[in-house]
């Protein structure tokens, strides 16, 4: 038998995909149980709700939990991350929750909250925070630092943000992440004046080869992943821009690597430079003006409006929609002041 492993982590979608090729003397032996044995730190409960999901294919083709593998199947199956062995504390932390059924929750996160438990951020989570609201749910009783989580936003992004509350959702959300099917908007201020109303930005995004903190566009080559963003201009302030930003897929800062490609850095994003006067004069009083709305927004200028998927249980369409923060809106409203009394 040969196995490949490619993790997928985008912006932030979090599940594993595996690939298996039986070995030509392969015994006939359920999928489930094969599976089992197969993927380290997988139960047969966590194998069979991604085959419920449609999440496992033979052949490419879907199959059911009886199914018998035999000599040189192709096994193909996308599942939601392993349980860590992390002590995931539930804290009674406030969450603005915009909806909430037996499936799923929809959270507004606010700015400075980390998504989920990891290297100096072991408190104080959004996952801390669900772990205590759903924590008579089984998914969060169990050892894993990320349950429920199918995507996460970045520290300092405001905006929407789906939760699933099953293994059943969980693995039905993360097929519509893998496949590109979920429909995120995202509302950002960036530096410039663009010439175009609209556009797209595409070029791979992997980790940096000089700052590990940061992503970068590798746009000939095979490093990174595949990234696809669309923008549309909302608003023209000269020096700075309000735009409008879908994701076709979705890799780590996508938004905020992007638009440093194209020389459009996010307003007041220290990591990929935006933190400077990159448009306008040298007076100044524009210079105060400037700095006054990093103090009004003391963070990269970037939240997650939207979200549309398919409901993992009733099939439905679902769509979230959300206010920009009041820093942003503050910040917009100056900027629009400071354009008209020019």
């Amino acid at each position: 038998m040969t196995k490949e492993k490619g993790e997928v982590s985008e912006n932030q979608e979090l599940f594993e995909h595996y690939k298996f090729v039986c070995d030509p003397g392969q015994k006939l032996l359920r999928i489930d149980v094969f599976l089992t044995h197969k993927i380290e730190g997988a139960s047969r409960n966590r194998i069979q709700s991604s085959i419920s999901a449609g999440n496992v294919f033979v052949n490419d083709k879907k199959i059911k939990s009886n199914y018998k593998v035999k000599p040189k199947d192709v096994i193909t199956i996308l599942m939601s991350e392993p349980p860590r062995e992390i002590e995931l504390i539930p804290e009674d932390i406030p969450l603005n929750i915009v909806y909430e059924d037996d499936d799923i929750i929809i959270v507004n996160k606010e700015a400075g909250m980390v998504v989920h438990p990891g290297h100096g951020n072991y408190t104080g989570t959004l996952v801390n925070a669900l772990a205590f609201h759903l924590k008579d749910t089984p998914l969060f009783q169990e050892k894993d630092e990320r349950p429920g989580l199918v995507h996460r936003i970045d520290k300092n992004t405001t905006g929407i943000m789906v939760i699933a509350k099953t293994e059943e959702a969980k693995n039905k959300l993360a097929k519509q992440f893998f496949d590109h099917s979920i429909e995120r908007k995202y509302i950002a201020l960036v530096w410039g004046g663009f010439k175009e109303d609209k556009g797209t930005v595409e070029g791979n995004i992997g980790r940096s080869l000089k700052d590990r903190l940061k992503m970068t566009v590798f746009p000939d080559g095979d490093f990174g992943k595949r990234a696809i963003t669309h923008y549309k201009v909302l608003e023209d302030f000269s020096y700075v821009s309000l735009v409008e930003c879908q994701l076709e897929t979705g890799r780590t800062h996508q938004i905020r690597a992007h638009m440093e490609f194209i020389n459009h850095p996010l307003f007041n994003d220290e990591r990929y430079g935006g933190n400077k006067i990159l448009r306008g004069t040298t007076f100044t009083k524009y210079k105060q003006f400037v700095n006054n709305c990093f103090k009004i927004l003391p963070r990269h200028a970037l939240h997650a409006k939207s979200l549309g998927f398919i409901h993992p249980r009733t099939g439905e369409k679902m769509f979230f929609d959300s206010e920009l923060p009041e820093d942003m809106n503050t910040t917009i409203e100056k900027w629009r002041d400071y354009i008209s009394n020019r």
